[in-house]
């Protein structure tokens, strides 16, 4: 079947302009003799309108040009249309793309939505909402619902806040049952990957794998605030994945599972793909197994 593809971007995410992008998208698409259409994101993310031309022009490709809470809100709403999903990132950290070989730049990008190779991808759910790439808890989540309200984005706001927020940034209880295990710990911040990174290639969870049915926990628990970065570059990108029981008396948890439960008494700020989320005490977080094909970069797998 020959492809068919609907361009998907998102009028406020990023810096980037978006004229040019739908120039580079029309120019290049049409050189490879491709239909297409070019289509607004919504602010409410209901996407029945795509799903409709999806079902009656037999499109196979969704190509979502924003950041990854746009990527979140269509794979969510289109992921059962079966359709492949591309992206062209223009959000601030970009961690799904990036964790799929996609570069950042637009051009570049483009060239893998035509060359690259779709892959069933993992999602997974936080009680009754989709994720596609990280769930936080703690210190990067009160970064991001910050970063919501501030009037211009991008990296350097994003790091401007990171900074402002580091030395007032405290420790919140937590309990944790994963593995047939239960515990508790009081953390800095709690996240749950399924991409190997926050966004703008900091790694996170060093061994998280996009379509391997887990997702990798990763927790820095209360420590003396000046070791906090040390600890997590030494520990957590040295790439040691370590049973929760053997991890205890560590600055940093790091387990993989496909399913956890969280108790979070103290109303930890939470983020789902860097979007604030509203705070719930209890949260059950499960894999969603090769839920969506992603296109990946042809030597990404």
């Amino acid at each position: 079947m020959q492809r068919k593809i609907i361009y998907l971007i998102n009028p406020i995410s990023g810096t980037k302009g978006k004229s040019s992008l739908k120039e580079l998208i029309a120019r290049e698409t049409t050189k490879r003799q491709l239909p297409f259409e070019i289509l607004p994101t919504t602010a409410d993310g209901n996407y029945d309108f795509v799903k409709d031309k999806i079902a009656a022009e037999q499109v196979t490709d969704v190509v979502i040009c924003g950041g990854d809470g746009t990527v979140n809100q269509v794979v969510r709403d289109l992921a059962a249309t079966d359709v492949q999903f591309g992206i062209i990132p223009m959000g601030s950290g970009n961690g799904l793309a990036l964790a799929a070989g996609i570069p950042k730049a637009s051009a570049k990008a483009l060239e893998v939505v035509f060359t690259g190779k779709a892959i069933l991808t993992d999602g997974f759910m936080v009680n009754d909402d989709f994720a596609c790439m990280l769930c936080g808890l703690g210190f990067d989540a009160q970064v991001a619902h910050q970063f919501a309200d501030q009037p211009k984005r991008g990296l350097g706001t994003y790091a401007s806040l990171t900074a402002r927020h580091f030395f007032s940034a405290r420790p919140y209880p937590f309990r944790i049952t994963a593995n047939k295990m239960e515990f508790s710990t009081e953390a800095f911040f709690l996240s749950i990957a399924n991409s190997n990174q926050f966004g703008n290639n900091f790694t996170i969870a060093p061994q998280a794998i996009l379509s391997d049915g887990l997702l990798d926990v990763v927790i820095v628990k209360k420590i003396a605030k000046p070791l906090l970065l040390l600890t997590v570059m030494r520990q957590v990108l040295a790439g040691r994945i370590r049973r929760i029981e053997n991890s205890m008396n560590s600055p940093v948890i790091y387990f993989q599972t496909d399913e956890l439960f969280i108790s979070n008494p103290a109303e930890a700020p939470i983020h789902i793909d860097g979007e604030p989320w509203v705070c719930q005490r209890q949260l059950h977080i499960k894999v969603l197994p090769r839920f969506f094909k992603l296109i990946h970069a042809a030597n990404v797998s």
